[in-house]
């Protein structure tokens, strides 16, 4: 229980630092991200080429979820 605590405190900072709101906090989790990974991916003044995390997020998710989709409409192609 007290790793339970400790996940949401890190997930909650995660969440403060980053500028996420809760569908995009759900995003990464459900992808298995882990929230020190999140606060590392911040990027700084001179990375500007960087993406911010939540639209990191985001992209990462959309990218996953089309790759998902193509998947099974392959495997139900093939089992025709």
């Amino acid at each position: 229980m007290a790793s339970n605590i400790k996940k949401d405190a890190e997930w909650a900072e995660a969440k403060k630092k980053c500028r996420l709101n809760d569908e995009t906090l759900k995003m990464a989790r459900a992808m298995g991200l882990n929230p020190r990974s999140l606060i590392k991916n911040i990027p700084s003044p001179s990375q500007q080429w960087k993406a911010p995390v939540s639209t990191w997020i985001r992209e990462m998710y959309q990218e996953r979820m089309d790759k998902a989709r193509q998947k099974k409409e392959r495997k139900e192609i093939s089992a025709e």
